[in-house]
């Protein structure tokens, strides 16, 4: 009954996400975890000695901290409403399930960037942008912004819905806060430059193993999401195949490159960050000029991906269920 329950909550989380996202001023748990992180990095960067082993180590101890607690704190919270009651332990599931998933938050604020480009306020396109995406904006054409937002939305697909999914149905909301832990710290401190090099290397890998499986179920989920949503399923396949390692992560591209494809456009490509000039392989074919609408384009196949390997997931979760019992 528990694990029917868990996987139940998992698929009301996921409607009340499309439907209230993150309310403004709601607390949210994951601002939690990126003050656990911070304060985590702050205590042990002054334990350990600022050397290459000494950062690495501190590193990995603050993955394990963080990783842990995002794990162990849901897990009582859980485990003491199953002891009152089955029903509240249900309600707290599918709060919790809400929490974790990020797909209307993603839309959103995707949506201000193509509500920023449709008035030609460029300024205010590049900052909005510059809110989602880790590289220099300040100087991104209007195609340039759009294209940053398409790449933002394709590779948050996995990162934002499909990874947590995939590991709640496995391990229920415990697995999913687990996750965006990992994810969280990633985005924090898994950075290539002086600072997190070292420091943030632990979270970076971690990040790239929890994701591999989510990453690839993406990009199959998303070829299925482009014939529902009547964009080029036969084209985002072919670039799949020949773009989905183009990326110096083993699992960006995976996403990035079904949807240059889906698009018929060219994302990726040579970008800065923190004023350094990066130079990263391209990701599909130009064949046509990105635009805004492509934002509203990949925010409908990040919806149709995801409803699409909900019920993937869900089924096979719910058979495996029955032949255990």
């Amino acid at each position: 009954m528990t694990v029917e329950l868990t996987l139940l909550a998992v698929i009301a989380g996921f409607v009340v996400d499309c439907f209230l996202g993150d309310p403004a001023g709601f607390p949210h748990p994951v601002i939690l975890i990126g003050k656990g992180i911070s304060f985590f990095e702050r205590v042990l960067r002054k334990r350990f000695p600022k050397t290459e082993k000494g950062e690495f180590t501190a590193g990995c101890l603050m993955t394990v901290f963080v990783a842990v607690l995002s794990g162990v704190i849901p897990f009582l919270i859980l485990f003491l409403c199953r002891k009152v009651n089955i029903w509240l332990y249900f309600a707290v599931c599918c709060f919790m399930s809400w929490q974790i998933f990020a797909a209307k938050c993603l839309k959103d604020e995707a949506m201000k960037v193509h509500a920023r480009l449709k008035k030609r306020d460029l300024e205010g396109a590049r900052a909005q942008v510059g809110m989602l995406v880790g590289r220099n904006t300040e100087n991104l054409s209007a195609a340039q912004v759009a294209k940053a937002a398409v790449e933002t939305v394709a590779e948050n697909t996995s990162d934002g819905v499909i990874a947590p999914l995939f590991w709640m149905i496995i391990f229920g909301p415990v697995g999913g806060f687990v996750y965006k832990a990992i994810n969280t710290m990633d985005s924090m401190v898994g950075y290539k430059n002086d600072k997190y090099l070292y420091f943030g290397r632990c979270a970076a890998k971690t990040d790239d193993v929890a994701n591999f499986i989510p990453a690839r179920l993406s990009a199959l989920g998303m070829i299925a999401g482009a014939a529902f949503t009547g964009l080029d399923a036969k084209n985002a396949f072919r670039i799949w195949k020949r773009d989905r390692r183009a990326h110096s992560s083993p699992n960006s591209a995976q996403t990035e490159s079904v949807t240059a494809g889906a698009l018929h456009v060219q994302l990726g490509g040579n970008a800065y960050y923190f004023g350094k000039l990066y130079e990263k392989p391209t990701i599909g074919d130009p064949d046509r000029n990105i635009k805004a609408s492509d934002i509203i384009r990949t925010c409908s196949l990040m919806y149709a991906t995801s409803i699409f390997l909900l019920a993937v997931l869900e089924a096979a979760a719910f058979i495996v269920v029955l032949l255990i019992k």
